[in-house]
């Protein structure tokens, strides 16, 4: 066999497997390869969409936070004012109470005091009338007379 002949024959079946691959093989293999990128661009775009999605959760989050720490501080402060004004309130009650006990318990003392002087008058009149009666029993003279005086007082004085 010539060298040319076989050379020629390898070149044609070369070509021609070329030709049969670029027909049938390389439309299947380009199909693949242009699967495969688009496959890797439409994960490329979810990543870059998904950072978007993420930076704006993070941005809604922090918008969410700050609108609840404000929203906490308000309610704070409506608490710390409400607490304030039921304190005043407490204290106020505290003093009225106070004040209105203070005057049952100063008109228990008059009415005390009053029932003393009551039953201290009667008293004066009850002595009085036993000096009254000791000094008509006995007619005596000034000294004795004097004596029983002294006696009385001395009986009101205690």
């Amino acid at each position: 066999m010539n060298i040319n002949l076989t050379l020629v024959i390898q070149g044609l079946a070369f070509f021609a497997t070329a030709w049969l691959v670029m027909k049938f093989g390389w439309p299947l293999i380009d199909g693949a390869i242009v699967a495969r990128q688009k496959k890797i661009a439409d994960g490329l775009a979810a990543a870059e969409e998904g950072k978007r999605a993420l930076a704006s959760a993070s941005a809604k989050q922090d918008e969410v936070i700050r609108e609840a720490r404000s929203e906490a501080g308000g309610i704070r402060d409506r608490a710390e004012k409400e607490y304030a004004s039921i304190l005043e309130k407490a204290k106020s009650d505290a003093i009225a109470e106070g004040s209105r006990q203070k005057a049952v318990a100063v008109a228990e003392i008059e009415t005390e005091a009053h029932r003393a002087r009551e039953q201290l008058s009667h008293k004066v009149a009850e002595l009085a009338v036993k000096g009254a009666e000791r000094l008509i029993r006995k007619e005596i003279d000034a000294k004795a007379h004097k004596d029983l005086l002294d006696d009385l007082i001395s009986e009101i004085a205690r």
